[in-house]
Parts: structure tokens; C-alpha cells; sequence
């Protein structure tokens, strides 16, 4: 089986529809008949099954384990969904070893062919949500962003995360924006709102399994007093945050996590995308390691300006394959003594995916 996830809205069931034989082998949890025949076992006859939202329904991970191991040879089964699917790997009934999971994400610079600071403006403003970049409209993009926020509170996280108090968790969605690229304080934010700890922690961890927000922890070298807590978050919808080069350095996220993602979905990478910040007040935006090993450093810039000097010092202690200064604005484009890159953003997202 493949189970494709990711957030709501991103393109999942227009993907998974569009592969040969999934016309005849769809079936949706929310159509009525077509969940009767889920339940029933009255599959069509096909040699693609699409079972679409079907982690709403209470025993899919005992469903889905009889599908599998009932099939006859050659039975394809593909799965779609967003905040259940990978909460087998987490305990309860395991399908391990029956399953690839996949992570669909955003549209990103790579896949759309952009290569223009222009271009990547555009997404930046547009988001990378199908239906509002497609549409082409600045304002109709601000709507549709409201408008999923909503959708997001008061179906997805109310029906499959059983929290009731929604007044509070509005309040919480409407503040985290504000604090995009800033060490999340959970204790700030249970004053903020009053309520415990524990529930503030709780309604992070859920909006993470709803593909609404993301956290980065920072990364740990030797020889180095690198912090060891306070994660840092972004949206999905990088246009969410209310400062553009907090858009785009969400933007930037978004993008590397994306390619994290498929590296380790697909090609079985151990990568990781983490941040740096050492007890010195030292910062990195963005890090990527594997086994351990920085692979590459990405830092920010709203503008073009000269080179940063918390990358310089970060490159010359850990020596990172690659080191990248981005900018959402200006044109140029060198390589220092030490390696590092300086460019516009598009130069560097167009090598992702």
C-alpha cells in the first residue's frame, strides 16, 4: 500500500484520481455509497483501489490490515489523508511493512518552473495552495486562507481531535503567526490564553498532525554551545505570517522541508531539518543534517546585503557540503572565500523539488 498525506486542500485527491485505473477504483469516506461499499467489502474491480479520508472511520487501521493481507496478487492500494495516517508509527496496531508513506506538500518553485525573483514573489503573495495560486488573485488568496483556517478549526481539528475548547485554540491559530521564526515559548503562550501547559503543548501537537504547522528544533554540533530546546514553527500556508520576511522566510521552510521529505520518503535519506542558535545569541535559519553531518546552511535575507556574519561562523566550525545566503529581493549572485553562496532565493529552490 502507499498512503499519500499531507495537509487539507493541498491536492491529494486530485492526484491520487488522476493515476491510471483510479477512476474505476475510487472510493470517498464522505460520499454516503461509497463508504457502505467500504464497509460492506464491495470493492470495485479494479487493479487500483483509491480509498479517500478513510482514517475518519474508527477501525481503518484493522480495515486496511484485512484489505492488504486479503488482496489478491497484483492489488494495488492507495490511501489519502492527513492527520491519522502516520499515527500507526507512533503505537497501536503497526503496519509496518505494509505501507509507503508519501508527503504531499505545497506547490514549490521547482515543480511550478519558476526562475525569476518575480515568480517567486508571486508564490510568496499567492501561497503554495493549488486552488488560491491557480486562481491568481492576491485578494481571493487572502479569503481562501481565512476561509481554511476556519475549515481547518471547526471540521478537521473538532472531528478527528475530539478539543472542545475551540474558543481558546481560535485565539492560539490567530497568535501563531505573529511568532514565525522565533523559539516558540509554550509557557508564554498557556499565559497568554490561561489555560495549562499541557493543553497549549496538546493543541501544537495536533495542529502538526493536521499539516497546519511545522516545528524545528535546534541543531546540536560538537564544539559548539548550541541550544538544546525551543523549537521554532511555520505554517503550511507561509502566507499566513503577518511581516512579508516572515512570509518568506516561512516560505523558505516550506520549501526545504518539502525536499527533506521526499529524500527520506522516497530515496531513504536520514536527513533533518533543524536550525541553529547557539547560548551566544548566534542564529541560522535553516539546517539539514544527515547522520548527524551538516549537509547544508541556509540563512534568510529580506534583502541582499553582505554575508551574514552567524553563517560565516557556523561554516567555519562545521563545514557544511553547502551554505546558502538567500534573498527575496536583489540580484546578486557570488560565491565567497569560504564557500558559501550568495543569491537570490530562486536560485537555490529551483535545485529542490
Amino acid at each position: 500500500m502507499v498512503f499519500l498525506a499531507g495537509a487539507r486542500q493541498v491536492g491529494k485527491t486530485t492526484l491520487a484520481r488522476s493515476l491510471p485505473h483510479a477512476k474505476k477504483g475510487y472510493l470517498s469516506w464522505d460520499v454516503p455509497a461509497d463508504r457502505t461499499r467500504i464497509l460492506q467489502g464491495e470493492l470495485p474491480v479494479s487493479p487500483l483501489w483509491v480509498l479517500d479520508e478513510v482514517h475518519k472511520y474508527r477501525s481503518w487501521r484493522n480495515m486496511l490490515k484485512g484489505l492488504y493481507d486479503g488482496r489478491a496478487e497484483g492489488q494495488r492500494i492507495l490511501v489519502t489523508g492527513s492527520a491519522r495516517l502516520d499515527l500507526y508509527r507512533r503505537g497501536g496496531d503497526s503496519l509496518q511493512g505494509r505501507y509507503h508513506l508519501l508527503r504531499l506538500h505545497p506547490l514549490s518553485a521547482a515543480e511550478l518552473g519558476l526562475s525569476t525573483a518575480a515568480e517567486l514573489r508571486e508564490l510568496l503573495t499567492l501561497g503554495g495552495f493549488p486552488e488560491p495560486f491557480f486562481g491568481g488573485s492576491k485578494l481571493q488568496a487572502r479569503r481562501w486562507s481565512r476561509e481554511y483556517r476556519n475549515l481547518l478549526l471547526h471540521d478537521e481539528i473538532a472531528d478527528l481531535e475530539q478539543i472542545h475548547d475551540l474558543g481558546n485554540l481560535e485565539l492560539l491559530m490567530l497568535r501563531l503567526p505573529a511568532l514565525v521564526g522565533s523559539p516558540l515559548s509554550i509557557n508564554a503562550l498557556r499565559e497568554d490564553l490561561r489555560v495549562s501547559h499541557k493543553t497549549v503543548a496538546r493543541w501544537l501537537e495536533a495542529l502538526e498532525r493536521l499539516y497546519a504547522i511545522f516545528r524545528l528544533s535546534p541543531h546540536g554540533a560538537p564544539g559548539i554551545r548550541a541550544i538544546k530546546k525551543a523549537a521554532k514553527h511555520y505554517h503550511m500556508d507561509w502566507t499566513l505570517p503577518t511581516e512579508p520576511p516572515q512570509q518568506f522566510e516561512n516560505l523558505v521552510a516550506s520549501h526545504l522541508l518539502k525536499w527533506v521529505h521526499q529524500q527520506q520518503d522516497c530515496l531513504g535519506r536520514d536527513l533533518e531539518l533543524r536550525y541553529f542558535r547557539d547560548t551566544d545569541g548566534r542564529e541560522v535559519d535553516f539546517v539539514v543534517s544527515e547522520g548527524g553531518a551538516l549537509i547544508l546552511a541556509v540563512e534568510c535575507k529580506w534583502r541582499s546585503q553582505r554575508l551574514d556574519k552567524n553563517l560565516r561562523y557556523l561554516v567555519e566550525r562545521t563545514q557544511p557540503t553547502q551554505a546558502w545566503q538567500v534573498s527575496a529581493h536583489g540580484d546578486k549572485d557570488f560565491l565567497t572565500p569560504e564557500g558559501i553562496r550568495v543569491a537570490p532565493a530562486h536560485k537555490l529552490l529551483a535545485e529542490l523539488v
